[in-house]
């Protein structure tokens, strides 16, 4: 299985990152978080957390991730 995965929603705060991809979990639409955070510096804040979800759910997960008030 090869799926194409798409960056959907990207915060710098780790986070709202996981919160992100809780709600979608909800919505039963797979997600992974991607940490792009430099490790250099830890506790700078360098750098944003994404998260991704196969192609063929994004449209979906980002009108999720809009209209949750939480990430307005």
């Amino acid at each position: 299985m090869n799926e194409t995965w798409e960056t959907i929603y990207a915060t710098p705060l780790p986070h709202r990152a996981e919160l992100a991809k809780a709600l979608l979990a909800e919505h039963e639409i797979p997600a992974v978080v991607v940490n792009r955070q430099s490790s250099s510096y830890p506790g700078v804040g360098l750098g944003k957390s994404e998260v991704h979800v196969p192609i063929q759910h994004a449209v979906l997960a980002k009108v999720i991730i809009e209209n949750e008030a939480t990430f307005s």
